[in-house]
């Protein structure tokens, strides 16, 4: 597993955690990067912190472009784990020049297939899909 791929299921942990709590991912994430050494400390990623900053910064227009894009589904009723891989590679479809969208699209149905239902790869790899192929079209202020 790449270092990329490991600090988006680190960013995937507290985003979920933050769902499920009901708190801001920004202060989970700050409670739990703190400088340690030792045998059991698991410093946050910086990448995985660029994630989680920008899924916070543009939550609002991310989770508007689930709620558009995931037909027949509310946002209440997506799976929790569904709900933060999309929201991830949302961000790095969107707004993460250096990644390109195959890649994020591909590192979601990973994270889907070894984290989720049997179901949510094919639906979240529909649901990014269109959401790259109109990336162009949107407006993202």
């Amino acid at each position: 597993m790449s270092a990329r791929s490991k600090a988006r299921k680190q960013a995937l942990d507290l985003l979920f955690e933050s769902d499920i709590r009901g708190t801001s991912a920004l202060d989970i994430l700050a409670t739990r990067d703190v400088d340690e050494e030792g045998p059991d400390a698991r410093p946050i990623r910086d990448y995985a912190e660029a994630l989680i900053s920008g899924v916070a910064a543009h939550r609002r227009k991310i989770d508007e472009l689930i709620s558009t894009y995931a037909q027949g589904w509310d946002m209440d009723r997506l799976p929790t784990v569904d709900r933060n891989i999309l929201r991830i590679a949302i961000f790095e479809i969107l707004w993460s020049d250096e990644i390109p969208d195959p890649v994020a699209i591909d590192e979601g149905l990973n994270l889907a297939k070894l984290l989720s239902t049997d179901e949510s790869a094919g639906y979240i790899h529909g649901v990014l899909g269109r959401i790259s192929s109109i990336k162009d079209d949107l407006s993202l202020s």
